[in-house]
C-alpha cells in the first residue's frame, strides 16, 4: 500500500513540477505515473553505478556532481518515455532539484502516515 501510494504521489508530484516550471512537460497523468515509474526505476538501477563510476569527482566536488546525475536520470526517463520531455540539460537539472524537493516531503508525509 505505501508503494503504491508513493508511486501517484510521485506522479503527482512530476505533474506539480511541470505546471511550476516550463522546462518539463508532462502529457497526463497516465504520462506523470509511467515516467515517475521510470525514473525510480533508473534510480534504483543506474545511480548506483553512476554513483560508483563517478566517485572520484563527487568527492573532488565536495558531493555537487550527485546534481549531474540526478539530472541525467531525469533526462534519460524523458528522452526515452512518449508524452514526458525535458528541453535539455538545464531544464533537466532544475527539474530534476524541484522534484527531489517534493520527493523529499512525500517521502516525510509517507512516513508520519504510515506510521500512526
Amino acid at each position: 500500500m505505501k508503494l503504491i501510494v508513493k508511486w501517484l504521489l510521485s506522479a503527482a508530484a512530476l505533474l506539480a513540477v511541470a505546471y511550476i516550471y516550463s522546462g518539463v512537460e508532462v502529457t497526463s497523468f497516465t504520462s506523470a505515473l509511467i515516467a515517475a515509474f521510470v525514473i525510480g526505476l533508473f534510480n534504483m538501477i543506474l545511480r548506483p553505478v553512476l554513483v560508483v563510476l563517478t566517485l572520484p569527482v563527487t568527492v573532488i566536488t565536495l558531493g555537487l556532481f550527485l546534481f549531474v546525475i540526478n539530472a541525467l536520470m531525469f533526462w534519460a526517463s524523458a528522452s526515452v518515455l512518449d508524452g514526458f520531455h525535458v528541453r535539455g540539460f538545464g531544464a533537466a537539472l532544475l527539474g530534476s532539484l524541484i522534484y527531489s524537493v517534493f520527493g523529499i516531503v512525500i517521502d516525510s508525509a509517507i512516513e508520519r502516515l504510515f506510521l500512526k
